[in-house]
């Protein structure tokens, strides 16, 4: 296989290079700096330097492949300023569809989100579109535009795209994003959560899924990558058993973390370096939490996504091992 693939140097674009490198594939990586650049040759891609809104460098990246993996973009709850992450999800997609159909190239393996789905409370994410509601985050709804374009970008070109959408990406690696609430439990004696549930995909059977996608997935299919939903007490469990902390949970009831809405909403307005921990994006997310069922790749891709118990284990485990339970700077993603 020789691919193509975008967002090489994030975390999930890194994993499923190394994923491909590891089974021989000859790997061409978009790059936008020379450092991104530099770190895709030290992998053993071939670096192709350009930007995703340029479909110029994109149809040089793409000539001579086999299919095209588009695992850029901007993952981002809280951001100041939404451009890139609107430019990234929403708009460059549709672009890696067509600088395909230009170079000749059949299928793109699009990474999505499970956020798309857009569920109701309490409700298990439907596969089928449209969302049950419409997403209730930025993030989120800059990825179902994205999704929708690709696909009809599709249509439009005769191009095979292959939808797969992770729940919350963890595992080995990720220390930043909804990955720093684990760190902090992992941390501090006491946390303060809402009763709700969590859907997680490991690092690892994520990068597969792609793979599985472009050998198996059905052209214009949604596959969602999610290991069986658990509780965030369930998790809390994990995580003081591996770690010994926290020590204890204050429970927030519902009604008053709901209240908290308007008040996230205002930590946009205090100057800082960097985006807001909390917002009102941030909170929705919490109080909605995920239920996702990933049966569908399990079914037609071959995919058996590990417990999400076990996902929590091997990240703590690499918090350990960074030094980042002690206290320690998160490494950039590698």
């Amino acid at each position: 296989m020789r691919a193509f693939l975008t967002g090489g140097t994030g975390l999930v674009g890194g994993a499923l290079l190394r994923l491909l490198l590891a089974q021989g594939a000859e790997v061409r990586a978009l790059a936008r700096t020379d450092e991104a650049a530099a770190r895709l040759a030290a992998l053993g891609a071939e670096p192709v330097r350009g930007r995703l809104a340029d479909e110029g460098s994109l149809r040089r990246g793409l000539a001579g492949c086999d299919v095209a993996f588009n695992a850029a973009g901007v993952n981002a709850i809280c951001p100041r300023d939404p451009r890139a992450m609107v430019e990234a999800n929403a708009h460059g997609p549709a672009l890696v569809v067509r600088a395909a159909a230009a170079a000749g190239v059949a299928r793109v393996v699009h990474t999505s989100s499970a956020a798309v789905l857009g569920e109701r409370p309490g409700a298990v994410g439907p596969q089928e579109r449209p969302p049950a509601r419409p997403p209730r985050t930025r993030y989120a709804r800059a990825k179902l535009l994205g999704e929708r374009a690709a696909l009809a970008a599709g249509v439009e070109t005769g191009v095979e795209v292959v939808c797969v959408n992770p729940a919350s990406v963890q595992g080995p690696g990720r220390a930043t994003g909804t990955a720093r609430l684990l760190l902090a439990a992992a941390r501090n004696p006491v946390i303060v959560l809402v009763r709700t549930w969590i859907s997680l995909v490991d690092l690892e059977d994520c990068a597969l899924a792609h793979l599985l996608a472009a050998r198996r997935g059905r052209p214009g299919a949604r596959y969602v990558l999610s290991a069986p939903p658990i509780t965030t007490a369930r998790a809390v469990e994990v995580v003081r058993a591996a770690a010994g902390r926290p020590r204890r949970v204050v429970w927030l009831p519902r009604g008053l973390a709901r209240g908290l809405v308007p008040l996230a909403g205002l930590a946009r307005l205090v100057p800082a370096r960097g985006d807001p921990l909390l917002c009102a994006d941030a909170v929705a997310t919490v109080l909605d939490g995920h239920r996702y069922d990933g049966a569908l790749a399990e079914r037609e891709l071959g995919l058996r996504c590990r417990p999400a118990e076990e996902t929590i284990r091997r990240q703590l485990a690499w918090f350990r091992a960074e030094g980042l339970l002690a206290g320690g700077t998160p490494p950039r993603p590698r």
